[in-house]
């Protein structure tokens, strides 16, 4: 079974983007810096799943870049799956374009790998698992 995990949104400042969101009545539970991505990421719950706000920490990171591109807005879908190693695994066999050639970790050690959009219909769709302590 799949389930939305959250969206991804890309802004030029989760401190700005994070003060509508809590107009609405939303609050931020968690707020990190994943290095190797070179972003900082919120999470807001909503409902069953998340809103993701994605701020650049650097120039060349890819939220800056696209920012620069197309501007703020939806950066990606994200699809929990059960077993990503075997979920990745069989899209390296089909021949799916993927973003990466591993699995990565990223914010709150969930696990996942980025299906370019390409093979999405034009949507950069993110597959991710529970960390694997939660699992």
């Amino acid at each position: 079974m799949f389930n939305i995990d959250h969206l991804g949104i890309a802004v030029k400042s989760i401190a700005q983007a994070r003060k509508f969101y809590e107009q609405l009545g939303m609050h931020v539970v968690s707020e990190e810096e994943i290095e190797d991505e070179k972003v900082r990421a919120a999470m807001l719950p909503v409902g069953d799943t998340r809103f993701e706000l994605l701020e650049g920490t650097t120039d060349d990171s890819p939220i800056s870049k696209f920012i620069n591109k197309r501007g703020e807005g939806l950066h990606h879908v994200a699809v929990h799956v059960n077993d990503i190693s075997a979920t990745f695994e069989e899209l390296k066999r089909r021949g799916v374009r993927l973003i990466s050639d591993e699995i990565k970790v990223g914010a709150g050690g969930h696990l996942y790998i980025f299906v370019h959009p390409s093979a999405t219909g034009g949507v950069l769709l993110e597959l991710c698992q529970d960390p694997i302590s939660a699992v």
